[in-house]
């Protein structure tokens, strides 16, 4: 596996977050700092309505923090305008989600080629690429099927290849395998784990702790709030935790529990 590089793709200082007004208030991002590396594979976990998918709106920069900053390659991004945050959307980052979100008019091909079309990419040229990247994921023969005649994996895996189309260099995957049984689910992150091979850093949200094991750094969320950041590392197919901030008493105690056992 590619190791991530020592440069921070994306920086969060005092990240805010709130919805609604006056009694109605709530904040949803708690004053998060966040440091993410060049080819990281960050699953980050946690329960429902605490921030995960808020979190992944704003790197998108689908939505806008209330106060705080967020460095994307080392540049601000708070004060761009709209059109300037839909070019670093469509060259930059790649979005999968729990509910695929293919236009159902349109065939395989064309929904991997319609990234393109915002960026000026002739007709045939997209077409080409959107070839190009089925083929990768062996999809090949059902380029001109429509959404409506595929399993959900290979649906998934069409998002997936439509996500991939611009080659952008981050990933950000909202419950990607939420909607898929545990054999597609497998499927899905072992070609997420063969893009995060060849460079690309990848934000995934999961309620899965069996997914989380295809990472290199696990984030928990509790109240808008990260509760813990561990990183870990992969020897030979078998995954060894190294604790970079635990909060959790249980988990430690779990730890030297298991020291004991294997003496």
């Amino acid at each position: 596996m590619k190791k991530a590089e020592s440069t921070s793709v994306i920086s969060l200082r005092g990240l805010t977050k709130r919805y609604g007004v006056g009694d109605a208030e709530h904040t949803v991002l708690g004053n998060i700092d966040l440091e993410i590396k060049k080819g990281e594979f960050i699953a980050v976990m946690g329960p429902s309505g605490c921030g995960k998918t808020t979190l992944l709106n704003v790197l998108g920069l689908l939505d806008k923090p209330d106060e705080g900053e967020y460095l994307l390659d080392g540049k601000p991004v708070e004060r761009i305008t709209s059109a300037k945050r839909a070019e670093i959307r469509s060259r930059r980052i790649g979005f999968v989600f729990q509910s695929f979100n293919l236009v159902p008019r349109l065939n395989v091909i064309e929904n991997v080629a319609l990234p393109l079309a915002y960026t000026g990419t002739s007709h045939l040229k997209s077409i080409k690429r959107a070839s190009a990247m089925l083929k990768q994921f062996h999809l090949n023969e059902r380029e001109y099927y429509m959404p409506w005649q595929l399993s959900g994996g290979q649906t998934q895996r069409v998002a997936i290849a439509r996500a991939l189309v611009n080659d952008p260099s981050i990933i950000l995957a909202d419950e990607p395998t939420g909607n898929l049984d545990s054999k597609s689910s497998h499927i899905i992150l072992e070609e997420l784990s063969d893009i995060h091979r060849r460079g690309n850093t990848i934000i995934m949200v999961t309620h899965n702790p069996d997914m989380t094991t295809y990472a290199d750094r696990v984030i928990t969320m509790l109240d808008g709030k990260i509760d813990t950041d561990t990183k870990t590392a992969v020897v030979k197919n078998t995954r060894s935790t190294v604790d970079k901030k635990v909060t959790l008493g249980s988990r430690s105690k779990s730890s030297k529990r298991s020291k004991k056992e294997r003496k």
